[in-house]
């Protein structure tokens, strides 16, 4: 038997095989669609094609100087990366995208977490006209959750150590929410931590009693404020 002899591979040739190997072993991700990323983030272009503070062109910078360009090629990557494991782990079809976080606004964080900060750097009066501009702003869409829940939680956090920012947001809530019946029992345990508004805490847990008379955290409640105020 004759041996077979193979011709010896050029360099250029090899090159060229290991290219067309990698090329299919490693596809390029497909190139993302800017117009459907800047309609989640709610922004235009401009927002990273922005022009530098000298009028020359360049890449606008987040808070911390880091270039919007950057953290775009970093999350596209996350989600992609991010994708490939729902997909390898679980076999969900379902794919997150950059609205999956985003929901319109550029930053995603949550509405109560926001007013929350504000209530605790800027006081309770600009936590409250913070949350009516992004309910005036953002009302129907889905950046934010302005359902019952987010105010109270928020209010319930400050409860203790900030009452005043507590009582305001409980308002603010029972504002939208008149039969809110967390509202109601946070409020009133923000104004027994203050003196000035012992009575007032009465009125909010017999609110809570009217609205739900089977409420026993209320009726602790009330039992130990009515007995606070008759020892005054």
């Amino acid at each position: 038997m004759r041996a077979v002899r193979f011709a010896p591979l050029g360099i250029a040739a090899v090159v060229s095989w290991l290219g067309v190997v990698e090329a299919q072993e490693t596809p390029r991700p497909p190139v993302p669609d800017m117009q459907q990323i800047a309609a989640a983030l709610g922004v235009t272009c401009e927002y990273c094609h922005a022009q530098a503070g000298s009028g020359a062109p360049g890449a606008a910078l987040t808070a911390s100087g880091m270039p919007r360009f950057d953290v775009a090629r970093e999350m596209i990557a996350m989600t992609a990366e991010i994708n490939a494991r729902v997909q390898s782990t679980a076999g969900k079809t379902a794919r997150v995208e950059c609205v999956t976080c985003h929901r319109g606004v550029a930053i995603p964080r949550q509405l109560r977490d926001i007013v929350l900060q504000a209530a605790v750097q800027k006081g309770p009066d600009a936590a409250v006209t913070l949350y009516r501009d992004l309910r005036a702003q953002y009302y129907g869409r889905q950046a934010y959750d302005f359902g019952e829940q987010t105010l109270v939680e928020a209010a319930d956090r400050l409860a203790q150590g900030r009452p005043d920012a507590a009582i305001a947001l409980a308002n603010l809530n029972i504002e939208f929410h008149p039969q809110s019946v967390r509202s109601f029992l946070v409020r009133g345990i923000a104004q027994s931590r203050r003196a000035d508004t012992t009575e007032d805490a009465v009125a909010s847990f017999r609110k809570v009693l009217e609205l739900d008379p089977g409420n026993a955290v209320a009726q602790g409640w009330l039992v130990q404020t009515e007995q606070l105020l008759k020892r005054r």
